[in-house]
Order: structure tokens, then sequence, then C-alpha cells
């Protein structure tokens, strides 16, 4: 767990927290518990989505909770597991929706790697996970730094849409400048929730629709693996 791992937009941006006491607390713990238990994603993995989407290309930020649980499969994108992991209940409902909404395929694996590169920021609100234990690095700092990165891309002098899906991703709107960046609000695509309100809220559409205002949209299918 290293800060240089992050792209260089992403360092400048976030240096000042780097050097709070906080974040090297931070540090500590994740490495003392690399030390004695197995931890995901891995440590190269931690911040993929800075290095994916620089901070200067961040079009849409999409906020998740916790990594993944499982073997190998979180990566550092929220939603998002590795090419050949089973694809997991949340996501199953996101391909639900985007077929319903957009009519695109539904590819074979989990991996968003793609929807990142085009400038959507996929980042959880926290970053790190002991195996098969949710939550178990919860309140640890990683939510302080997560709370910087949203407020540092409410900052951006171009629109952002912040996508805030559940009742803990809607925590972060107080973090938002809504008169000047578009927040879609929905139901989790989680199996408890996502047929009281994810399904039908047609979120992929409405994201290309703010972003072509702007001249640009996202290109959501993904190519099977």
């Amino acid at each position: 767990m290293n800060p240089p791992l992050i792209s260089s937009s992403w360092h400048q941006v976030l240096a000042a927290e780097f050097d709070k006491p906080y974040f090297h607390q931070l540090q500590d713990f994740v490495s003392a518990e690399r030390q004695t238990q197995t931890i995901f994603p891995p440590a190269t993995d931690v911040f993929a989505a800075f290095e994916l989407t620089p901070y200067e290309h961040v079009r849409v930020l999409l906020l998740g909770q916790d990594p993944y649980h499982g073997d190998n499969q979180a990566h550092g994108l929220c939603f998002s597991v590795n090419p050949g992991i089973k694809i997991p209940p949340s996501l199953v409902n996101i391909y639900k929706e985007l077929k319903t909404d957009l009519d695109l395929q539904i590819p074979n694996h989990g991996y968003l790697v793609p929807w990142a590169q085009q400038g959507i920021l996929m980042l959880n609100a926290v970053l790190t996970v002991r195996a098969h234990t949710p939550n178990s690095h919860k309140d640890k700092g990683w939510e302080t730094f997560t709370d910087a990165v949203i407020t540092k891309v409410n900052q951006k002098t171009e629109p952002v849409v912040f996508v805030l899906w559940g009742a803990y991703a809607q925590k972060k709107l107080k973090l938002i400048d809504t008169s000047r960046h578009l927040v879609m609000q929905s139901a989790h695509p989680s199996p408890l929730s996502a047929r009281n309100g994810f399904f039908g809220s047609k979120p992929f559409s409405a994201i290309n629709t703010a972003l072509k205002s702007r001249g640009t949209e996202i290109d959501w299918q993904l190519c099977d693996l």
C-alpha cells in the first residue's frame, strides 16, 4: 500500500492527504493486517481506480462501499471482479438494468475496466478488506481518504455525474455541490433492494444524456472475454 502507485495527477491532487496522521496510521494498519491475514485486493490493486481514471479524465464517479471479500474477486474497482470470476449478484442486476435500459449484450464476465478507462471513477468508500470478512476494514481511515477524493472531484471545474446507489452512498451527498454537478440516486443494485427502485431507473442512458451536452458519452457495451 504505497501512495506512489496512484497516477501522477491524483498524487498531486491528494498530496496533502498522504501527509496527514490518519493516512500514516491507515498505512500501518493495512501493512500489519497483511502480515497475518489475507487482504483483498492485492497491494498492487488497492489504488487501481485512480490509475485507470486519472483526475483530469473523471467524468462520472460511481460509489461503492466495501471491496468484494471472496478469493480473487476484488481488483480495486467497485462492483468489478477479475476475469474468470463468477459475476456477483449486484453486478448481475447492474447488467440486467443495462440490458433493459440500452438493450446491450450482457457480457460473460464482470471485469469493468473499460468503463474506468472512459472516465468513470469506480470508487469504493473502503479500499481494503480481510478475506471472507465484510466490513473488516471499516472505520480505519479509508472513509476519511475517500471523502477527500469525493471532495476533490466535486472541486473540478467541469460538471461530473455522481452516481449514488443505496443509502450508504447517498450519505455522501453532503460533499457534492448539486448546483454544479448532476447526482443520480436510486436503490442499490443488490438483490435485497434492486426491486425497490434500482430496476427501471435507467442510469446508463441518463448518464449519457448528461454527458452528451458536453459532446461525449460512455460506450457501455462490454465485449466478451
